[in-house]
């Protein structure tokens, strides 16, 4: 073999050299090397105008990345400060709240009462007591990563019981009775939800207030805690006014400074660090940097919006036969994990358009759980119009064991659309209580009620874009295996 090959290399790397890319001069340069579009090198070497641009590049492409990845937590701070504009203290005075379009917060809903619950635990391990009964209780920390379920969709479901909150690296001792969740984060917030049996509001209002919290050392101090009303308080809790600003950066950086380091997000910290958001160090960007940073967040932002309004994801699909989505494209638990990865695209548009993860907000299984359909398209595939009229049919039973309910959303704040009429959504346990025996039931969304269809109608704007999400609690299988569907969105005339 050796007497076959040696000869042949002398023609070999001949052969390489002629194939070599000339020089001006139409000699092959040993320097000369691919560049990408916009980048020039001499020798090897970048130029002044290339040095530039491969900065101002590279930093806008991780501005825009950190942008999305760390949207999730500017929300959830803007949960806490909403909740803390009103009156909400951690530890101390928690609320009940009947929401309506007044609230702007993503994809809140009405149907049950809410009780936004702050926790600190920087004070220490928190206990949280769920008395028996329909409560569903889900608690976030401040990058809404899931910490607990309790309640109905929790392990003492629905029948009661004692669940104990640690705070990030506790070391202490941990005693016996309780359900025992961690956080990743000091600052919580946790979502009480309690379901009007019958349509009693009130009374499930009142079954709010008998949840007992308190630090795990101090278990007197559930006494003193206060509920204070905020029903038809306007309140905002999302960071709308400032998403595309710079001011998205510097909340972000308060975030990072009060809270403990998650060593999950290292990688992440790591990004932010380039572009000068580092914890416990000065942000002071020059104007270079603030310019990349705001124009990333109008990048981002937009991209966010193309991926929840635009999804080219084949798996976003519920039927084939309907226009009809998935939010929630993860079943399998409440922090986006595929069997290899996170699932970073489903994260980004989930957290675009609502609040809060957990198993039991995504799980594709009959059972105590709920889920989400979201519809933004007509029948005809094209985005539905606020200016004109649309049917959804809505076939019945609908496969709920609670209750199912038809929210209408402002496509641009993602919020309960606002309108004189004063609600955006039609429920199984309100508005449509004395259609249940009906073979199925006709919404109406559009400027104008249909004549005689005023009670089965929300309200549109014309020249605003809207979406609606159906959602199911304690879905039942029909939900899942095709033998129920929904009617697409249909204009009518």
């Amino acid at each position: 073999m050796k007497k076959t090959i040696l000869p042949l290399l002398p023609l070999f790397i001949m052969a390489a050299c002629n194939n070599a890319a000339p020089t001006k001069s139409g000699k092959a340069d040993s320097t000369d090397m691919p560049t990408a579009e916009g980048y020039q090198f001499e020798g090897g070497f970048p130029t002044d105008a290339t040095i530039t641009k491969a900065y101002d590049d590279a930093d806008l492409m991780r501005a825009v990345q950190a942008y999305k990845f760390f949207y999730p937590t500017v929300s959830g701070d803007a949960i806490l400060q909403g909740n803390l504009v009103l009156g909400i203290k951690p530890n101390i005075v928690s609320g009940t709240l009947d929401t309506k379009p007044e609230q702007v917060g993503f994809t809140l809903n009405s149907d049950t009462p809410y009780g936004p619950l702050l926790v600190d635990l920087a004070v220490g391990p928190f206990v949280i007591e769920i008395p028996p009964g329909p409560l569903i209780v889900v608690a976030m920390d401040v990058n809404q990563r899931w910490v607990a379920d309790m309640g109905i969709p929790g392990p003492d479901a629905g029948k009661g019981g004692k669940h104990l909150i640690l705070p990030p690296d506790y070391k202490g001792n941990i005693p016996s009775g309780y359900y025992v969740w961690k956080s990743s984060s000091n600052n919580l917030t946790v979502g009480i939800r309690s379901l009007p049996v019958g349509g009693d509001v009130p009374a499930a209002m009142e079954k709010i207030k008998t949840v007992k919290f308190y630090q795990l050392n101090n278990p007197a101090a559930a006494k003193s805690v206060q509920f204070m009303d905020m029903t038809g308080k306007p309140q905002n809790t999302t960071p709308l006014e400032y998403e595309t600003t710079f001011k998205y950066w510097e909340a972000l950086k308060k975030v990072i400074d009060r809270e403990p380091v998650y060593e999950g997000y290292r990688n992440n910290y790591g990004d932010l660090a380039v572009l000068g958001i580092i914890k416990g160090q000065p942000f002071n960007p020059d104007a270079r940097m603030k310019g990349i940073l705001e124009k990333a967040a109008k990048i981002g932002n937009a991209q966010m919006r193309v991926q929840s309004f635009a999804d080219r994801r084949p798996d976003k699909v519920v039927w084939k036969d309907r226009q009809w989505e998935w939010v929630g494209l993860r079943p399998e638990n409440g922090n986006f994990d595929a069997p290899s990865y996170v699932d970073q695209d489903a994260r980004e548009v989930w957290f675009y358009q609502a609040i809060g993860a957990s198993p039991a907000m995504f799980r594709r299984k009959a059972g105590s759980g709920s889920l989400y359909w979201l519809g933004m398209r007509d029948k005809s595939g094209e985005y539905v119009d606020g200016g004109k009229t649309y049917k959804l049919t809505m076939p019945q039973p609908v496969p709920a064991q609670l209750f199912w309910s038809v929210t209408i959303y402002d496509a641009v704040t993602r919020s309960q659309i606002k309108t004189d009429q004063g609600y955006a959504a039609l429920r199984s346990m309100f508005e449509l209580k004395d259609k249940a025996k009906d073979p199925a039931v006709d919404l109406y969304f559009g400027p104008q009620a249909p004549v005689g269809k005023e009670k089965q109608w929300i309200k549109t704007i014309p020249g605003k874009g809207w979406f609606a999400y159906i959602r199911v609690y304690g879905p039942e299988e029909a939900a899942f295996n095709g033998s129920w569907k929904p009617g697409d969105i249909e204009e009518v005339k």
